[in-house]
């Protein structure tokens, strides 16, 4: 215990060497920017990192990479309260109360909370990992297949507990969820399932795309149709911060909690951040002293996925350094930056350095977390007064610029034009899903879990037919299941009587319709269509997918007739209407831009739809909405052309022109481009 301490301060002592701190501060600072920025993605940045680090040593190359990973999610919090937008899609579950928060003027606060709870999750999980390194490698082998599909199964049924009392259309959404999961090659015969001929949905549909379209737009058309800022009145005073902080200790029994959920699923490989954080969310949701406020701007709905997001890469560094099995996609470049620095995972990174090993450098990977944690929360209160003012910028100036960072965001995850167009269709149906009450988070973990579910339980069956179901750790998994699906509607039924429950903001009670009506016959027909479509593939590739669609169409079903006795039981109250004129306007632009960007190229098309926004529907003046426009075209050039170098399309109307006329202006505007990053480079 003396030796291990003793590795342990001379982790910490090495962090604070030159030129470690100074690597691991660049780190900090680009991932900051990542976590910011929605779409770039951690791991894509940490694979253009990596080349970097050739000229340094072990530690440095170390600090780098690891101070990029332990500051985005905390960063990507910030931009999922701020602007409904989540930086990383780990923080998606912050959206569904942070947001509200930041709506009803309470950023600030919710900032507070985030930060605060995201430093405790970084630091719990860190201390975890310094802890446990070598005790938890028999129980990470031990998980088999089975263990895994059922982990899946689990994390599904949480997603009754994030949906108040609709909890029918919860697992109706989940099972939208799954099937979507099931788009592209089918993973054991490598059948095209769902793709209708379309090469770019062999790999399936981008859970970032799709996040951004189920959140952000319809963030966008609440706020056109609001016409204010994202909060309808002023943000908190910077004590609102402080609020957050208290809020943070006086929950600090679920906020460690939450941490331990996240450490946990982060040992296991394949589940990662954005599993872990739905799963803290539900928690949170299950077990809050008012769930009635829950999705409304609940604090515990920010503390438990805050807390979960920063605990879960220590999680995973844990199988990554013990034997070389990466717990999540940033793992798995971290491990290839091992091997390049001649870092052998396994023994050797858990044997001294008097042994030829490397235990100082696997605590100095716990000292850089720590270390990067108290930094960028530190950092981040000094200036939260501003950012919680960005709340009160009015929407006309911020509706455009959101749309850029969506489209971009939509863009770089795959560089594919087509998921623009897929961001755009889980936007329409994110906003029927909000205006007729059906939650949304159970359709996205039914993304992330699907693959997962289907792949662990074809290997669980071939690897020894179906006595894995027999297995005691299967058996306790599957009561864990049946109770969390219980707990819920027990819950309810005692304290109906005590309050009026309520849903959750992804589930509000929407009177019954014939538009909701519609909305539920048309997901009873995907799931029809879904078996249809599924008739003559393989037995193998069917087995799943139709596993998934027959009881999701029997919810489908069940809903169409609760829909139906209750417009035939409630007279229509009045509510607002589901199309209107500031509706169709934010359809136009957000179509607009779409078009823009498909006909003009990035380059061309932001600026102009920029502008043409801020004059013709902001009724911004020319002054300020050119000075806006340059400032679009500046950030689109300066971070994605200059420094990410991210290949944006060409416009097909300068392509379909240059074909006509033999001449070249795509590659003029390039030029053009890459002549001003030298100049800037140079300059």
């Amino acid at each position: 215990m003396i030796e291990i301490f003793q590795h342990l301060g001379a982790g910490f002592a090495q962090v604070f060497v030159v030129k470690t701190f100074l690597a691991m501060v660049m780190g900090m600072v680009i991932g900051f920017a990542v976590g910011i920025l929605p779409g770039i993605g951690g791991p894509a940045t940490l694979a253009l990192l990596i080349p970097f680090t050739f000229g340094m040593d072990s530690f440095q190359a170390m600090a780098l990479l690891l101070g990029m990973i332990t500051v985005t999610g905390t960063a990507g919090d910030i931009t999922a309260v701020l602007f409904g937008i989540p930086g990383e899609t780990a923080s998606a579950a912050t959206v569904v109360d942070g947001h509200p928060m930041a709506k009803n003027g309470e950023a600030g606060r919710a900032l507070g909370a985030v930060l605060s709870a995201s430093l405790i999750g970084g630091v719990f999980g860190a201390l975890c990992l310094a802890a446990g390194i070598v005790v938890v490698r028999p129980l990470v082998l031990a998980i088999g297949y089975a263990e895994f599909f059922m982990l899946a199964l689990a994390g599904i049924t949480f997603m009754a507990s994030l949906t108040g009392g609709a909890v029918v259309k919860g697992l109706a959404a989940g099972g939208i969820g799954l099937t979507l999961s099931m788009i592209g090659l089918d993973p054991v015969v490598g059948t095209q399932r769902f793709t209708f001929e379309q090469l770019f949905l062999w790999d399936g549909i981008g859970v970032l795309p799709m996040i951004l379209g189920l959140y952000a737009i319809p963030e966008l058309i609440d706020m056109a149709r609001g016409g204010q800022s994202i909060a309808g009145k002023a943000a908190g005073k910077i004590g609102g911060v402080w609020h957050g902080v208290k809020d943070t200790l006086r929950y600090f029994w679920l906020v460690l909690r939450c941490s331990a959920i996240g450490t946990f699923l982060g040992l296991i490989p394949g589940l990662g951040a954005t599993v872990a954080s739905w799963v803290a969310y539900a928690h949170a949701a299950q077990t809050a002293r008012e769930p009635h406020k829950i999705g409304k701007g609940a604090v515990e709905g920010v503390l438990g996925p805050g807390a979960s997001n920063n605990a879960t890469m220590s999680g995973a560094l844990v199988p990554t350094i013990g034997f070389g099995v990466p717990g999540s996609p940033q793992m798995a470049i971290l491990l290839g930056a091992f091997i390049i620095h001649g870092l052998a995972p396994g023994p050797k990174m858990l044997t001294p350095e008097s042994q030829g090993g490397h235990l100082t450098l696997t605590f100095t990977l716990v000292a850089i977390i720590i270390v990067a944690n108290v930094i960028v929360t530190a950092v981040s209160f000094l200036f939260l007064k501003q950012l919680a003012r960005i709340t009160t910028i009015r929407a006309s100036l911020l509706i455009p610029f959101i749309l850029l960072l969506i489209y971009i965001g939509s863009f770089a995850e795959k560089n594919a034009f087509p998921d623009l167009a897929l961001t755009m269709v889980f936007g329409f149906i994110g906003w029927l899903m909000v205006e007729f009450g059906w939650p949304r988070p159970p359709l996205i973990l039914g993304v992330v879990l699907g693959a997962i579910l289907e792949t662990n339980l074809f290997q669980a069956v071939i690897s020894g037919g179906f006595a894995w179901l027999t297995r005691p750790s299967v058996l306790l998994i599957f009561v864990l299941i049946v109770a969390s699906l219980l707990y819920p509607v027990l819950r309810n039924r005692f304290r109906a009587r005590a309050e009026q429950l309520h849903l959750t903001e992804d589930a509000v009670a929407a009177p019954p319709s014939y538009w909701s009506l519609g909305f539920a016959v048309s997901v009873a027909a995907l799931f029809v269509f879904a078996l249809w479509e599924s008739r003559n593939w393989p037995e193998q590739s069917r087995l799943v997918p139709w596993a998934i669609a027959v009881p999701a169409l029997a919810l489908a079903l069940l809903q169409v007739g609760i829909e139906i006795t209750g417009i035939r039981k409630t007279p229509e109250p009045e509510r607002r209407p589901l199309f209107g004129r500031p509706i169709a306007e934010i359809w136009l632009v957000i179509f607009g831009f779409f078009a823009a960007i498909w006909l003009l190229g990035f380059v061309v098309a932001v600026p102009l739809a920029a502008l043409v926004y801020l004059r013709r529907v902001g009724r911004v003046s020319w002054a300020r909405s050119l000075g806006l426009m340059f400032a679009a075209l500046a950030f689109l050039e300066l971070v994605f052309g200059c420094v990410i170098h991210l290949p944006f399309p060409d416009g097909m109307l300068f392509a379909w022109f240059d074909a006509a006329a033999g001449t070249d202006i795509t590659g003029a505007i390039k030029n053009v481009s890459d002549r001003l990053c030298n100049l800037l480079r140079t300059g």
